[in-house]
């Protein structure tokens, strides 16, 4: 392991909550944020997403640079020490993604700057594999940790998928939750923020990672039978690091955005690896909340898994956090609670 690395304080900005402790008691309530959309699905009827409520009516980069920094804003403002110690890493949607919100990840980055008043550290990067982007941000963290090259990290993924090119897409392949089609995605938007730093005496700690890829990605082009293998590799690896069998883990967090596929491959991940006497392990998602929110995912789930531990209603302990996207990328990661 590169370093052992805390979480310190988060950030959120989402369609249920503007800042982290609002987004959390709603995620917490199952409350949604799922209205009608500018866009028209089939049928001519108004497509149902979950836009983030902002106070003005932001759109493309300038949106995206304002979610980021609002969440980003939130994290500092738990450790304003950090400022000016902290090397950012970015998480986007994929490059290859039709109608990414921002498609110019350097100019985004110094936009973002600009709002939260702090220049970019020169370890500052972007990490652009959509979904499980924050899992290799964990990674890239921890070795700028390990080197001594910041004393803070700061993890912030922002994506959105209410676009009009990403619409189109999405419903052309039949991949959105219309009445139509019921084993689709609802698009949603989202940013989070996490501020890392090295192991010290506070309430959650990285413990394991896995990263790996899987072969029979979703709608892959030689139709191999889904057997979980990337998943499943990502957990065994996350496991292995962390020192425990998966009977051990208290509660699963996953990206889980309402295709069928995702749900499979989360079970066969687990099936495959859970040996022995158990206690009931729990799975909370944020997509019954927000949607698919892309690249926001893993900054998203550390932050529920943040405050939970904070406030006393985790569904366990430790917590096994996972993610994937459509190109076959898995990640997990292995986080437990600490005495503060």
């Amino acid at each position: 392991m590169s370093a052992a690395i805390d979480i310190v304080s988060i950030g959120m900005a989402t369609a249920v909550g503007l800042d982290a402790p609002s987004a959390c008691a709603a995620m917490r309530a199952r409350l949604d944020g799922f209205r009608e959309t500018r866009f028209l699905g089939p049928g001519g009827n108004w497509l149902i997403g979950a836009p983030v409520p902002l106070p003005r009516n932001w759109v493309g980069e300038k949106r995206m640079a304002y979610l980021a920094a609002g969440a980003i804003c939130e994290a500092f403002e738990a450790v304003p020490e950090a400022r000016g110690q902290t090397a950012l890493i970015l998480c986007l949607a994929e490059e290859g993604r039709t109608g990414r919100p921002a498609p110019d990840g350097a100019r985004l980055l110094g936009r973002i700057a600009e709002i939260v008043e702090s220049p970019p550290h020169g370890r500052s990067r972007i990490v652009a594999h959509g979904r499980p982007s924050g899992h290799v941000a964990l990674e890239q963290a921890r070795r700028i940790l390990a080197a001594g090259e910041a004393s803070y990290v700061m993890i912030a993924g922002v994506d959105s998928y209410l676009t009009a090119e990403t619409i189109a897409y999405y419903l052309a392949n039949k991949r959105l939750l219309t009445p139509e089609n019921s084993n689709g995605f609802i698009p949603g938007e989202a940013a989070a923020a996490v501020l890392c730093m090295r192991s010290q005496k506070n309430c959650l700690r990285l413990f394991g990672l896995g990263l790996a890829g899987e072969q029979a990605f979703i709608y892959n082009t030689e139709d191999l039978p889904l057997r979980g293998d990337g998943m499943t590799s990502a957990y065994r690896a996350a496991l292995q690091e962390a020192g425990i069998e998966m009977n051990r883990v208290g509660y699963r967090i996953a990206d889980l955005v309402g295709e069928q596929y995702w749900f499979k491959q989360s079970a066969l991940a687990s099936l495959r690896l859970l040996r022995g006497r158990h206690e009931f392990q729990d799975i909370w998602s944020p997509g019954e909340c927000l949607g698919n929110i892309g690249a926001a995912a893993v900054p998203m789930m550390i932050g529920m898994a943040f405050t939970a531990t904070r406030k006393g209603y985790a569904a366990g302990n430790p917590v096994l956090i996972e993610a994937s996207n459509d190109s076959g990328a898995c990640g997990a990661a292995i986080l437990a609670a600490r005495a503060a």
